[in-house]
Order: structure tokens, then sequence, then C-alpha cells
């Protein structure tokens, strides 16, 4: 049974530099009790640890934080072993290189998972954080046993060039600043900085570069979820994705814009449990 999750998710959560994350969560806002830091490829990681049961790490999109995933943690943390990282220069992680790529956030969240002991795991991942595990899956597959994929492109797009090209520093508004500082925790420069890296992917030809015969080496259980309505990735290149990773699925979400949680909040935790859980492999 699912329990009273109210999921408030914000179409444009992993990419979009808008109003993100949960409200009410400030630079003030005290550490909880599940919260931990841990010093990773150079770089202080914050990440949160729930329940009992199989690992299931929880990646957030860019801009976001380890805070976007509260609406379900109390369904997941029912049945999984919740590790819920910031990404590098995100909320309370820092990143004094001051540059993102997803191999590396890739190489970052391995590294926190061999400090806590975890061989195997699953994976739920928001774009970025998708995209994320699209390097994980590709660089160890034996170590991600099923995974989630919620508009996570294999490549960007001339669309996605196109606003990464329009997203710049001059573009930030007080609004933005005001917004963003309440999930990220170092100031107006951690801010540009997101912002700079977003835009730079408008150049960025060599991170997501995934071919059909490279997604093919993916050994882990895939479900695909995309909005066919998405302005970043266009619907054809789920389905690149799903013909291309040999055990995977496919949710296309009717009306449904980049990371379109919010179109199907209770079904999205439903049937992401069920995937997980292997109740579909189950009835083959």
């Amino acid at each position: 049974m699912l329990g009273r999750c109210q999921v408030r998710w914000l179409i444009g959560l992993a990419f979009v530099i808008l109003t993100l994350g949960t409200p009410g969560v400030t630079a003030q806002t005290p550490i909880p009790p599940e919260g931990h830091f841990a010093e990773v490829n150079g770089i202080k990681m914050y990440y949160e640890t729930y329940g009992e049961g199989p690992p299931l790490v929880l990646l957030h999109g860019f801009t976001g934080t380890s805070q976007d995933w509260k609406p379900c943690q109390t369904d997941f943390s029912k049945h999984y072993h919740l590790i819920v990282p910031d990404l590098r220069g995100h909320g309370r992680s820092t990143n004094p290189a001051r540059q993102f790529t997803h191999r590396q956030s890739a190489l970052d969240i391995y590294a926190l998972l061999d400090q806590l002991g975890i061989k195997q795991f699953m994976g739920v991942g928001m774009s970025s954080g998708g995209m994320t595990l699209l390097h994980m899956a590709t660089q160890q597959p034996s170590r991600v046993t099923a995974m989630v994929l919620v508009s996570a492109t294999s490549y960007f797009p001339d669309q996605a060039r196109a606003i990464m090209r329009k997203s710049t520093v001059e573009g930030l508004t007080p609004e933005d600043y005001q917004q963003l500082g309440k999930h990220h925790v170092y100031g107006d420069q951690q801010i540009r900085d997101m912002r700079n890296e977003f835009h730079n992917m408008k150049d960025s030809y060599d991170d997501m570069n995934f071919t059909p015969p490279y997604l093919s080496t993916i050994s882990a259980r895939t479900l695909i979820v995309y909005g066919d309505r998405d302005p970043f990735f266009p619907v054809s290149i789920a389905v690149e994705e799903y013909q291309a990773i040999p055990h995977s699925y496919l949710w296309i979400i009717p009306n449904g814009g980049h990371v379109p949680l919010g179109n199907h909040p209770v079904q999205f935790i439903e049937t992401v449990l069920q995937f997980l859980a292997g109740d579909w492999e189950k009835k083959k």
C-alpha cells in the first residue's frame, strides 16, 4: 500500500534554473540526523540515508538537491536502504573545480558507495541523475542491478543545446538567486557556477555520447520514463534507448514535459516499486 505521499514534482526540475526543490529548505536548516558528509574525489559530498533493505540510490537533476526526493522518501524507505546524495556542486556538496560532467558525477557516486561498502545497488535518477546512472551502468555494469531513468538522454540534441546556450549567468534574476539560495547553501557564487556549468554543456560532445552499441553493454534491468512533450529531449531518444538496452522497459507519459512526474505522482511511485521488486520479470 502506498503512503500519503503528496509528490510535488516541478517540470524542468533537472535543468531549468527556476524555483526548484522542496520549499522551506534554507541554508540555515540544520543537518538532519540522517545527514552525512564524505570526502570523495576532492570534494565534500553530502548525503542522507534512510530505511533498511537492499541499497537504492536516488539521484536528483541538475540544480536540484537530495531534498527533491522527500515527497516519496517514506514510500521508498519502507522497502529499501536509501542513499540520497547532493551531486557535485549542488546543495551541501562542494565543487572546487567548478566544472561538472556526468562521467565525473558517476565516479563521485561510486567513490561514495565504495566508502559505504556497497557493492551492488539499484538506482533512480532524474535527468542529470539518470545520466549519471547511465555512466555508472556502463563503467561498472555488474554493480547496477536495476535502474529507473527519468528524462535521461544518451546525447544532447540541438534543441537542448539551444536552451543551454540561452541560459547564462547574466540571465539570472534576483528571484532565481532567492529561490535557489534556499537549497544551495554556499551563496550566490554556487548558483552562478551551476548556471555556467549548464551553459557550457552546449559545447560538450564527449560526456553524453552513448551510441546504441555502447548502451547494449548495460546489464541492469532498466525502466525508461519520458514525457512526450519534453522541451529538451525528443521522445525518439527514449525509444532509441529502449531499443538498445537489453533488459529495458519504456513508459511514455502523455502530455508530459521534462521530468514529468507531476502528471502521475502516485502511479510513478507504485510503478517504480513494482519494477524494482522484479514483479514484471516474474510475470514473464
